[in-house]
């Protein structure tokens, strides 16, 4: 069983579509990003995750109930924050969160165990208006955590926070991660996904452009030869290599030419350059991160 599993899951709002015959997988135990620029359809395929959206199409599958057919099932083990918390101002966290739980059906007793996972037990009795936003941010994460779910979705939830703050809420997930639940983190912050995220899913105009490990996307081939004497010579001498499939000038660096070989034909290349008379400054492996990746395939 996996914790999700969509199948060309779609939305279209009358002429526009939202989210595009979407299939996707998320393992149990794993944190699994999930990115797009804004408009990609994330918001809209976590409301249909969680049964507040109807799908146009395709089907969803939430901790192995079809979430159509049986919400109450699939919903029964899942932790949402969705978009900015909101809460009532005037009330404690404790308050707030009592509210929830008794909506939800869940012990009071709970409250304070969630708190004190999000590191909230000694301002439980301060009004909410009193928090700053990333208290703020995990006094929502409690909420999510109200009945031990083991699926848990997290939209944004860095949004609008200091570096102390994002790297508060950073420590939170892998806490919740190391106890065995299933994240799914929606966001803007590439190198923050990166450094949580064991697979990821990258969608724009709600049409799925990638999805797998990490470090399988990010494992692309490539050399930087940053050139000191004729580029031009050096583009066609590369060219007669047949380890070189293509080159092509850096557009930020019009010294450095981008080549598109393994890392280990480094020493042939250089000798070929060398031979010639060229003249290299510098050359070395080409490194990606998954904000190369994102820019790459969305544009």
């Amino acid at each position: 069983m996996s914790a999700i599993q969509t199948e060309e899951l779609t939305k279209r709002y009358g002429t526009r579509l939202a989210v595009d015959r979407l299939t996707l997988q998320v393992e149990l135990g794993e944190v699994f990003g999930f990115l797009g620029p804004n408009g990609a359809g994330k918001t809209t395929t976590i409301g249909m995750l969680l049964g507040l959206v109807r799908p146009t199409a395709g089907r969803a599958f939430v901790m192995g109930h079809d979430i159509q057919l049986n919400r109450a099932a699939a919903l029964a083990q899942v932790g949402a924050m969705v978009e900015a918390p909101a809460f009532y101002p005037y009330l404690s966290a404790y308050d707030n969160l009592r509210i929830l739980a008794k909506a939800g059906n869940v012990p009071e007793s709970q409250i304070d165990r969630v708190l004190a996972d999000v590191e909230l037990h000694d301002r439980a009795h301060d009004r909410f208006k009193t928090y700053s936003q990333g208290m703020r941010q995990r006094l929502a994460i409690a909420a999510a955590l109200l009945g031990d779910p083991r699926l848990i979705m997290l939209d944004e939830p860095t949004n609008g926070l200091d570096p102390a703050g994002q790297h508060e809420i950073r420590a939170l997930i892998r806490t919740l991660a190391s106890n065995g639940r299933t994240i799914l983190l929606c966001g803007h912050q590439l190198h923050e996904i990166e450094q949580l995220c064991e697979r990821v899913a990258i969608l724009k105009s709600g049409r799925l452009l990638a999805q797998g490990r990490v470090a399988d996307l990010l494992r692309r081939t490539g050399i930087l030869v940053q050139i000191r004497s004729d580029i031009e010579q050096a583009i066609q001498l590369l060219h007669t290599s047949d380890r070189v499939t293509s080159v092509v000038r850096d557009p930020e660096h019009p010294d450095t030419l981008i080549v598109d070989a393994a890392p280990d034909s480094i020493p042939e290349i250089t000798v070929i350059l060398a031979t010639a008379g060229v003249a290299v400054s510098e050359i070395r492996a080409r490194s990606t991160t998954l904000e190369d990746v994102f820019l790459e395939l969305t544009g």
